[in-house]
């Protein structure tokens, strides 16, 4: 399916998942909004300026793309986070209500939007929590005191937007920097007490990773037109 685009162009019911993510930021008041592009840039480049018209959605290249993971990507963007702003991941769709709930969350340097379900497995980002607050996240974490996963979407105001830049910058200069996620740098502030937890417990979300995530997107997705067009669907 992604041979030869990436997978925030899938189609998802008529529209490509970063349409999806767009729109639902717009709907919930963020209109400036940057996307980091690498695997086929210039067909998501094109898509964006198409839809949005051109200049309206700000792209940033990496070059990195196929050599690192996804903190070289988060480090492309760091100039970007001058302010509050949110962090999204690219296959990650989600109903607006998730960001209306991160949005409305106590204020905090952090936060962290998270969900559970009664089995995580490997692939799980998976949180340990104090109350709200985050103690740790990996792949890794003992499943048996595991309290949720992360959605993959944070949220940063306050001085939680230069923690986490200088924090990025620091982990960057390190020889595996290239093959880390940002979320470890997530786990690194989380020990000094600056991240934040929000549950979207019972609102749609889902991450791109598999076929068996695709059918369940296409159903989302369907419900989305349905509630948009004034209908009603029965899933």
């Amino acid at each position: 399916m992604t041979a030869e685009i990436p997978k925030c162009l899938l189609d998802i019911e008529g529209r490509t998942v970063v349409e999806w993510q767009i729109d639902h930021l717009l709907e919930n008041g963020i209109n400036d909004i940057t996307v980091v592009v690498g695997y086929g840039a210039l067909r998501v480049e094109s898509l964006l300026a198409r839809r949005y018209g051109p200049g309206r959605i700000r792209t940033l290249y990496n070059p990195f793309f196929d050599v690192a993971d996804n903190l070289a990507t988060v480090w492309m963007a760091r100039k970007e986070m001058d302010g509050d702003f949110l962090l999204l991941n690219g296959d990650t769709l989600f109903e607006p209500a998730v960001l209306g709930r991160l949005l409305e969350s106590p204020v905090k340097p952090i936060t962290l939007a998270r969900d559970h379900k009664s089995r995580y497995d490997s692939d799980d980002m998976k949180v340990y929590l104090d109350g709200n607050r985050l103690l740790r996240i990996g792949k890794d974490l003992e499943p048996g005191s595991v309290d949720g996963e992360s959605i993959g979407i944070l949220l940063f105001r306050e001085q939680g937007s230069k923690l986490f830049r200088d924090a990025v910058e620091q982990a960057m200069h390190q020889p595996v920097a290239l093959k880390q996620w940002y979320l470890s740098v997530i786990d690194q502030l989380a020990s000094g007490g600056h991240v934040w937890s929000q549950s979207i417990h019972g609102l749609q979300w889902g991450e791109l990773d598999y076929p068996v995530d695709l059918d369940k997107a296409l159903k989302m997705a369907a419900g989305w037109l349905a509630t948009e067009e004034g209908g009603i669907q029965a899933i």
